[in-house]
C-alpha cells in the first residue's frame, strides 16, 4: 500500500494537491494550524491511495512524499 507523508510545517494550504488527487483522499485540516498559520493538507482516506504521486508533483513547496 502506498504511503503519503505531508510535512505539515512546510504546507501552506494552497489546495493544489487536494485538487490534483484523482481519488480525492486529501483535504485541508479543519482542526489544526501549522506554525505559519495555515491549515495544512492531510490524508483523509489512506486506503484509497493508488500511489500515483500527483499530489507530490503538484506541491510547489515539496511538502509531500509518496512511498510505493
Amino acid at each position: 500500500m502506498p504511503k503519503v507523508t505531508i510535512d505539515r510545517n512546510i504546507c501552506k494550504g494552497c489546495e493544489l494537491c487536494v485538487n490534483a488527487c484523482p481519488r480525492k483522499i486529501l483535504a485541508l485540516s479543519k482542526d489544526s494550524i501549522n506554525a505559519k498559520g495555515y491549515h495544512p493538507a492531510e490524508v483523509v482516506d489512506a486506503e484509497k491511495c493508488i500511489g500515483c504521486a500527483m499530489c507530490a508533483m503538484m506541491c510547489p513547496d515539496v511538502a509531500i512524499k509518496v512511498e510505493r
